[in-house]
Protein backbone atom coordinates (compact mmCIF):
# COMPACT_ATOMS: atom_id res chain seq x y z
CA UNK A 1 0.00 0.00 0.00
CA UNK A 2 1.01 3.35 -0.95
CA UNK A 3 2.11 5.64 2.15
CA UNK A 4 0.35 9.00 1.83
CA UNK A 5 1.40 12.61 3.84
CA UNK A 6 0.57 15.79 2.88
CA UNK A 7 2.70 18.55 3.64
CA UNK A 8 0.84 21.71 4.54
CA UNK A 9 1.30 25.44 6.82
CA UNK A 10 -0.87 28.42 6.76
CA UNK A 11 2.05 30.88 5.95
CA UNK A 12 3.93 30.95 2.67
CA UNK A 13 7.43 31.32 1.90
CA UNK A 14 8.60 28.94 4.54
CA UNK A 15 10.17 26.00 2.01
CA UNK A 16 6.94 23.77 1.97
CA UNK A 17 6.96 23.01 -2.02
CA UNK A 18 10.70 22.89 -2.27
CA UNK A 19 10.52 20.41 0.99
CA UNK A 20 7.68 18.82 -0.96
CA UNK A 21 9.67 18.18 -4.24
CA UNK A 22 13.16 17.60 -2.46
CA UNK A 23 11.70 14.99 -0.58
CA UNK A 24 10.06 13.18 -3.85
CA UNK A 25 13.11 13.11 -5.72
CA UNK A 26 14.99 12.34 -2.72
CA UNK A 27 13.04 9.40 -2.67
CA UNK A 28 13.47 8.28 -5.53
CA UNK A 29 16.96 9.28 -6.29
CA UNK A 30 18.03 7.49 -3.27
CA UNK A 31 15.67 5.33 -1.98
CA UNK A 32 14.49 3.95 -5.40
CA UNK A 33 10.52 4.23 -4.43
CA UNK A 34 8.02 4.97 -7.07
CA UNK A 35 6.70 8.87 -5.92
CA UNK A 36 3.43 10.40 -6.63
CA UNK A 37 3.43 14.43 -6.39
CA UNK A 38 -0.25 15.94 -6.12
CA UNK A 39 0.19 19.55 -6.31
CA UNK A 40 -3.14 21.09 -4.48
CA UNK A 41 -1.48 24.58 -4.31
CA UNK A 42 -2.90 26.94 -6.82
CA UNK A 43 0.34 28.92 -7.04
CA UNK A 44 1.77 25.83 -8.92
CA UNK A 45 5.13 25.86 -8.01
CA UNK A 46 6.06 21.96 -7.57
CA UNK A 47 4.34 21.65 -10.64
CA UNK A 48 6.85 24.31 -12.67
CA UNK A 49 9.33 22.91 -10.57
CA UNK A 50 9.19 19.58 -11.96
CA UNK A 51 7.93 20.21 -15.44
CA UNK A 52 8.66 23.62 -16.09
CA UNK A 53 6.02 26.81 -16.97
CA UNK A 54 6.11 25.85 -20.90
CA UNK A 55 4.98 22.36 -20.06
CA UNK A 56 2.37 23.70 -17.71
CA UNK A 57 1.08 26.47 -19.57
CA UNK A 58 0.64 23.80 -22.30
CA UNK A 59 -1.37 20.77 -19.78
CA UNK A 60 -3.36 23.99 -18.64
CA UNK A 61 -4.73 24.77 -21.84
CA UNK A 62 -5.63 21.38 -22.61
CA UNK A 63 -7.77 21.34 -18.61
CA UNK A 64 -5.02 18.24 -17.83
CA UNK A 65 -5.07 19.54 -14.41
CA UNK A 66 -6.41 18.86 -10.79
CA UNK A 67 -8.39 21.91 -11.38
CA UNK A 68 -10.33 20.54 -14.41
CA UNK A 69 -11.65 17.31 -11.66
CA UNK A 70 -12.98 19.82 -9.29
CA UNK A 71 -14.51 21.88 -11.74
CA UNK A 72 -16.31 18.99 -13.02
CA UNK A 73 -17.97 18.52 -9.56
CA UNK A 74 -19.58 21.54 -9.96
CA UNK A 75 -20.98 20.80 -13.40
CA UNK A 76 -24.54 18.81 -13.17
CA UNK A 77 -24.20 17.89 -16.96
CA UNK A 78 -22.30 14.71 -17.56
CA UNK A 79 -21.12 15.67 -21.13
CA UNK A 80 -19.46 18.60 -19.35
CA UNK A 81 -17.35 16.21 -16.95
CA UNK A 82 -13.90 16.23 -18.77
CA UNK A 83 -10.93 15.56 -16.21
CA UNK A 84 -8.86 12.42 -17.58
CA UNK A 85 -7.05 10.62 -15.29
CA UNK A 86 -4.30 9.18 -17.96
CA UNK A 87 -3.89 12.66 -19.45
CA UNK A 88 -3.35 14.60 -16.52
CA UNK A 89 -0.67 12.46 -14.73
CA UNK A 90 2.88 13.67 -15.99
CA UNK A 91 5.17 10.55 -15.57
CA UNK A 92 8.98 10.54 -15.10
CA UNK A 93 9.26 14.31 -14.26
CA UNK A 94 12.05 14.88 -12.01
CA UNK A 95 15.03 17.10 -14.11
CA UNK A 96 17.19 15.00 -11.80
CA UNK A 97 18.94 11.90 -13.43
CA UNK A 98 18.48 9.37 -11.13
CA UNK A 99 14.83 10.71 -9.97
CA UNK A 100 13.47 8.47 -12.86
CA UNK A 101 10.56 7.50 -11.01
CA UNK A 102 8.44 10.64 -9.85
CA UNK A 103 5.48 11.45 -11.42
CA UNK A 104 2.84 14.59 -10.90
CA UNK A 105 -0.63 15.63 -11.01
CA UNK A 106 0.10 19.13 -12.16
CA UNK A 107 -2.19 22.11 -10.24
CA UNK A 108 -3.51 25.77 -12.19
CA UNK A 109 -4.26 28.69 -10.63
CA UNK A 110 -7.66 28.48 -11.84
CA UNK A 111 -8.10 26.54 -8.53
CA UNK A 112 -7.68 30.14 -6.83
CA UNK A 113 -11.33 30.47 -8.06
CA UNK A 114 -12.86 27.10 -7.85
CA UNK A 115 -12.34 26.39 -4.13
CA UNK A 116 -14.88 29.08 -3.12
CA UNK A 117 -17.75 27.10 -4.91
CA UNK A 118 -16.48 23.25 -4.38
CA UNK A 119 -19.22 24.30 -1.11
CA UNK A 120 -22.16 23.79 -3.17
CA UNK A 121 -21.22 20.76 -5.42
CA UNK A 122 -24.18 18.80 -6.43
CA UNK A 123 -24.42 15.96 -3.63
CA UNK A 124 -25.51 13.16 -6.38
CA UNK A 125 -28.46 10.61 -6.98
CA UNK A 126 -27.69 9.20 -3.28
CA UNK A 127 -26.36 12.43 -1.60
CA UNK A 128 -23.10 10.35 -1.41
CA UNK A 129 -20.62 13.12 -2.75
CA UNK A 130 -19.00 14.81 -0.65
CA UNK A 131 -16.67 18.18 -1.20
CA UNK A 132 -13.92 17.07 0.81
CA UNK A 133 -13.62 13.50 -1.25
CA UNK A 134 -13.74 14.52 -4.46
CA UNK A 135 -9.89 14.24 -5.02
CA UNK A 136 -9.95 10.47 -2.87
CA UNK A 137 -12.49 9.23 -5.39
CA UNK A 138 -10.69 10.11 -8.33
CA UNK A 139 -7.12 8.68 -7.07
CA UNK A 140 -8.14 5.88 -4.52
CA UNK A 141 -7.94 2.78 -7.25
CA UNK A 142 -4.43 4.53 -8.67
CA UNK A 143 -2.31 5.27 -5.23
CA UNK A 144 -1.14 1.62 -4.98
CA UNK A 145 1.17 1.99 -7.69
CA UNK A 146 3.17 4.06 -5.92
CA UNK A 147 5.37 3.76 -2.54
CA UNK A 148 4.95 7.37 -1.44
CA UNK A 149 2.54 9.95 -2.58
CA UNK A 150 3.15 13.51 -1.12
CA UNK A 151 0.51 15.83 -1.22
CA UNK A 152 1.75 20.22 -1.79
CA UNK A 153 -1.59 21.18 -0.04
CA UNK A 154 -2.55 25.29 -0.31
CA UNK A 155 -1.63 27.47 2.82
CA UNK A 156 -5.11 27.28 3.88
CA UNK A 157 -7.22 24.95 5.88
CA UNK A 158 -10.42 24.83 3.06
CA UNK A 159 -11.66 22.68 0.74
CA UNK A 160 -8.97 21.71 -1.27
CA UNK A 161 -6.85 21.51 1.47
CA UNK A 162 -8.88 18.94 3.20
CA UNK A 163 -9.75 16.90 -0.30
CA UNK A 164 -5.42 16.77 0.01
CA UNK A 165 -5.85 15.66 3.93
CA UNK A 166 -8.40 13.24 3.11
CA UNK A 167 -6.04 11.21 1.03
CA UNK A 168 -3.22 11.16 3.71
CA UNK A 169 -2.31 8.86 6.53
CA UNK A 170 -0.16 11.71 7.97
CA UNK A 171 1.14 15.26 7.50
CA UNK A 172 4.27 17.14 8.06
CA UNK A 173 4.67 21.09 8.50
CA UNK A 174 7.35 22.93 6.89
CA UNK A 175 8.33 26.05 8.48
CA UNK A 176 11.01 28.73 9.14
CA UNK A 177 11.28 29.01 13.02
CA UNK A 178 9.91 32.70 13.80
CA UNK A 179 6.77 33.95 15.24
CA UNK A 180 5.10 34.37 11.90
CA UNK A 181 5.84 31.05 10.19
CA UNK A 182 4.74 29.21 13.35
CA UNK A 183 2.02 30.80 14.17
CA UNK A 184 -0.61 28.84 12.70
CA UNK A 185 0.96 25.35 13.59
CA UNK A 186 -1.49 24.85 16.90
CA UNK A 187 -4.68 25.76 14.65
CA UNK A 188 -3.57 23.35 11.91
CA UNK A 189 -3.26 20.34 14.12
CA UNK A 190 -6.30 21.01 15.79
CA UNK A 191 -8.32 21.55 12.90
CA UNK A 192 -6.84 18.29 11.31
CA UNK A 193 -7.63 16.77 14.44
CA UNK A 194 -11.01 17.72 14.01
CA UNK A 195 -11.28 16.85 10.61
CA UNK A 196 -10.00 12.78 11.02
CA UNK A 197 -11.90 12.53 13.98
CA UNK A 198 -15.20 13.43 11.93
CA UNK A 199 -14.15 11.09 9.37
CA UNK A 200 -13.19 8.32 11.35
CA UNK A 201 -10.28 8.44 9.38
CA UNK A 202 -6.40 8.80 11.33
CA UNK A 203 -4.38 11.99 9.95
CA UNK A 204 -1.05 11.32 12.25
CA UNK A 205 0.90 14.77 12.27
CA UNK A 206 4.27 13.29 11.71
CA UNK A 207 6.25 16.54 12.28
CA UNK A 208 7.60 19.60 11.91
CA UNK A 209 10.31 20.22 9.58
CA UNK A 210 12.53 23.28 10.33
CA UNK A 211 13.85 25.19 7.40
CA UNK A 212 16.46 27.92 5.87
CA UNK A 213 17.16 27.46 9.68
CA UNK A 214 19.76 30.46 10.13
CA UNK A 215 22.60 29.01 12.66
CA UNK A 216 23.55 32.71 13.84
CA UNK A 217 19.87 34.02 14.50
CA UNK A 218 18.56 34.00 18.18
CA UNK A 219 14.97 33.75 17.33
CA UNK A 220 15.40 30.69 14.89
CA UNK A 221 17.30 29.14 17.69
CA UNK A 222 14.94 29.66 20.60
CA UNK A 223 11.93 29.24 18.41
CA UNK A 224 13.35 25.87 17.12
CA UNK A 225 13.60 25.06 21.67
CA UNK A 226 10.22 25.78 21.68
CA UNK A 227 9.23 23.93 19.44
CA UNK A 228 10.89 21.09 20.40
CA UNK A 229 9.57 21.85 24.07
CA UNK A 230 6.09 21.96 22.96
CA UNK A 231 2.96 19.42 22.48
CA UNK A 232 1.52 20.57 19.29
CA UNK A 233 3.49 18.48 17.01
CA UNK A 234 7.01 16.16 17.13
CA UNK A 235 9.83 17.84 15.28
CA UNK A 236 12.27 15.90 13.29
CA UNK A 237 16.15 15.77 13.82
CA UNK A 238 16.66 16.79 10.42
CA UNK A 239 16.91 21.03 10.36
CA UNK A 240 17.36 22.02 6.39
CA UNK A 241 19.72 25.49 6.59
CA UNK A 242 19.14 28.57 5.04
CA UNK A 243 20.76 27.98 1.82
CA UNK A 244 21.23 30.58 -1.95
CA UNK A 245 21.20 27.52 -3.92
CA UNK A 246 18.00 25.98 -2.62
CA UNK A 247 16.46 29.08 -4.40
CA UNK A 248 18.23 27.90 -7.94
CA UNK A 249 16.35 24.60 -7.41
CA UNK A 250 13.15 25.87 -8.43
CA UNK A 251 14.27 26.57 -11.73
CA UNK A 252 13.43 23.24 -14.11
CA UNK A 253 15.93 22.62 -16.75
CA UNK A 254 15.06 20.51 -20.06
CA UNK A 255 17.93 17.83 -19.36
CA UNK A 256 17.59 15.00 -17.04
CA UNK A 257 21.62 15.00 -15.98
CA UNK A 258 21.63 16.60 -12.59
CA UNK A 259 21.96 15.26 -9.45
CA UNK A 260 20.99 16.21 -6.60
CA UNK A 261 23.41 17.89 -4.65
CA UNK A 262 23.58 19.77 -8.29
CA UNK A 263 20.31 20.84 -8.25
CA UNK A 264 20.23 21.44 -4.35
CA UNK A 265 23.76 22.88 -3.77
CA UNK A 266 26.78 21.42 -2.37
CA UNK A 267 27.06 22.69 0.88
CA UNK A 268 25.29 19.63 2.16
CA UNK A 269 21.98 20.43 1.27
CA UNK A 270 21.27 16.90 -0.60
CA UNK A 271 22.23 15.33 2.17
CA UNK A 272 20.00 17.05 5.01
CA UNK A 273 17.41 15.98 2.31
CA UNK A 274 18.85 12.95 2.61
CA UNK A 275 18.29 12.52 6.27
CA UNK A 276 14.92 14.30 6.34
CA UNK A 277 13.54 11.43 3.69
CA UNK A 278 15.17 8.25 6.12
CA UNK A 279 13.40 10.33 9.10
CA UNK A 280 10.30 9.81 7.50
CA UNK A 281 10.45 6.43 5.69
CA UNK A 282 11.41 5.38 9.42
CA UNK A 283 7.82 6.80 10.20
CA UNK A 284 6.05 5.21 7.76
CA UNK A 285 7.21 2.11 7.11
CA UNK A 286 8.21 1.42 11.13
Amino acid sequence: MAHVISTINLKGGVGKTTTTVALAETLSGEFRKRVLVVDLDPQTNATTMLIGEKKWRELNRKGHTLARLFQDALETDPSNKLFDFDATLQVGVSDVGLARTVDLLPSSLDLINIQDDLSSTPAGKFHSIIPTELLWREVKARLDDYDVVIVDCPPNLGIITLNGLRISQGYIIPTIPDFLSTYGIPQIVTRVREFAEEIAEPIEPMGIVITKFQGNSTVHSSVHGNLVAGNDAPVFNTIIPQANNIAAAAEHVDYSSRTLKQKYGYGGIADRYKELAWEILEKLEG
